[in-house]
């Protein structure tokens, strides 16, 4: 028996990101992020911006389902050295992938729309200390960020609930 998955069900699923995400396979992308932004700046390799440009804008769309860092760290990394899963929220996360697009994107744009290598590098250096921070430490300031949003109102009410709500495949109150 065949089962029919309409398209526009599909490209919801693609374009979709996880909640919760897991917090370990969070922090080997943003270590992957760390190494492929040093290799940049170090070796002078201003063509792999585009590269981290894309890996960020795959996750802010759609988790790592289109991200290869995402994929390596979900799919191979976390399985294969057997890491456990740490659930944590997942529009902090997005937030701070999209912050991470930013950062790229202006580096790409100082670099080669503007032509100043060495503004480039120095955004680019910035990344790789919040990255670091995150992969490192385990703090994550777009999460960081994020929550002052939500404090201040900036984030809808809607956002915060999802994000405390953690059920990690329990059933919720209405399912007992």
């Amino acid at each position: 028996m065949t089962t029919h998955v309409s398209s526009n069900n599909w490209i919801s699923e693609v374009f979709s990101f996880p909640h919760p995400v897991n917090e370990n396979a969070a922090r080997m992308v943003a270590g992957m992020v760390v190494i492929m932004t040093t290799s940049i700046i170090v070796f002078q390799i201003p063509e792999l911006m585009f590269v981290l440009g894309y890996g960020f804008l795959a996750r802010v769309a759609t988790g790592p389902t289109l991200s290869p860092m995402g994929l390596l760290a979900t799919r191979v990394l976390v399985p294969l050295l057997g890491i456990k899963v740490r659930p944590t929220a997942g529009p902090p996360k997005r937030f701070a992938q999209a912050v991470g697009l930013g950062f790229s994107a202006t580096a790409l744009l100082l670099y080669y729309v503007f032509g100043l290598s060495t503004a480039a590098y120095a955004v680019l250096g910035g990344l790789v200390f919040f990255a670091a921070l995150e992969s490192i430490v385990g703090f994550c300031t777009g999460c960081f960020v994020f929550g002052y949003l939500m404090r201040w109102g900036v984030i809808p009410q809607e956002i915060c609930e999802k994000c405390n709500n953690l059920n990690l495949g329990q059933p919720s109150d209405s399912e007992l």
